[in-house]
């Protein structure tokens, strides 16, 4: 048995995990030893815990090496161990590393310069269009970016990446061959033709509550810096930031609206110490000295916008700041009609926004 194929054995055991097989490791010398021990050599093992010993020894009858390597190659996956040299540097620095990872695509040399952009599967607009946006000038600068493949902000960060030319990493909470969510099933084709979709998740493994924060981890440890686009205070973003930051990563969080509960979890990052972001240069300026190879990026400017006249005097009142409808009559002297037309028309294209009451502001930029 090689290696690999020890190491995807234990993977398959129940209970055994990255710790374990550390601690197995130190005592055995490679993972065919382990597999090879008898119940007493395992049983000495210190704080190996109860049971684990008659597992490991037992393992033949349970765990089919041979038909989850035949059923990987099926699923258009492969199967890199910890010890090979495709697997994620910095991945392998954090405390308890994926014994494997299933890759479909490949990791190469150009994704070791990584960022993660996550947030939550419940987004805004807002939220979304800013992921695509950083996402993109990361991506632009040669930089991959890395997600956890879920709705939302994930979803929002690979296709910002993709869309831009770039390399991007999906990191599944489930099982290769289980496509989570299914109408990502089209994304993660498209990721893996030029990136890479991966798991630690044996084949069939279906997703938990327990397999996404696994997952986060992964995420966290194969990338120098984690951004939280947008996240409520139980989002499992915020899960991600602190892995990363116990992996002595840097973490950054973009700022939302004080009132809305989907920016809750990014201001109390900023509060306890995460970077505040606005575009990619903040990531650059912090950690440029990682990057030599990666070019920062710059700004672009915002597709002019064409309005009309009663648009353009809408948005001229709106400089002084936010106005009601009424006053907008007021202070244009248009009819109520005409200002009702040419609100909707700015909202949809992304010049001003409603407040509650009917209240209009301006927009800061197209799509904030």
């Amino acid at each position: 048995m090689t290696p690999r194929e020890a190491m995807v054995a234990l993977n398959l055991l129940p209970d055994v995990g990255p710790a374990t097989v550390r601690r197995l490791l130190d005592r055995f010398g490679d993972a065919p030893a382990i597999l090879s021990a008898t119940v007493a050599q395992l049983r000495e093992v210190p704080h190996l815990a109860a049971g684990l010993a008659e597992s490991i020894a037992s393992w033949r009858d349970t765990i089919d090496v041979q038909g989850e390597l035949a059923r990987a190659k099926q699923a258009g996956c492969r199967i890199i161990s910890l010890l090979d040299d495709e697997y994620p540097p910095l991945l392998r620095e954090i405390h308890d590393p994926p014994l494997v990872l299933y890759v479909r695509g490949a990791l190469t040399q150009a994704m070791r310069n990584a960022v993660a952009v996550v947030g939550s599967r419940q987004t805004t607009l807002y939220g979304r269009e800013t992921a695509r946006r950083l996402a993109g000038d990361l991506a632009r600068a040669g930089l991959t970016v890395v997600s956890g493949g879920a709705r939302g902000i994930d979803t929002a960060a690979h296709e910002g990446a993709l869309a831009a030319g770039g390399l991007t990493v999906a990191v599944l909470g489930t099982g290769m061959d289980v496509v989570y969510p299914a109408e990502n099933a089209p994304l993660f084709e498209r990721i893996a033709q030029t990136g890479a979709v991966i798991t630690q998740f044996p084949l069939g493994c279906r997703g938990s509550k327990h397999s996404f924060p696994i997952r986060n981890r992964i995420v966290a440890g194969m990338t120098q810096a984690t951004v939280v686009v947008e996240a409520t205070l139980t989002s499992g973003a915020l899960i991600t930031a602190n892995l990363a930051v116990e992996g002595g990563r840097q973490v950054f969080a973009v700022p939302g609206r004080i009132d809305s509960p989907r920016s809750a979890g990014c201001h109390k990052l900023i509060k306890e110490g995460a970077a505040l972001c606005e575009c990619a240069g903040d990531i650059f300026e912090e950690l440029g000295q990682f990057f030599p190879k990666s070019q920062a990026p710059t700004p672009m400017d915002p597709p002019a916008v064409i309005l009309d006249p009663t648009e353009a005097q809408i948005l001229a009142a709106l400089d002084s700041g936010e106005l009601a409808t009424d006053e907008l009559v007021r202070v244009t002297g248009l009819p109520p009609a005409k200002i009702s037309v040419g609100l909707l028309s700015l909202e949809l294209k992304r010049q001003v926004r409603q407040l509650p009451g009917k209240i209009f502001e301006r927009c800061n930029s197209p799509g904030r």
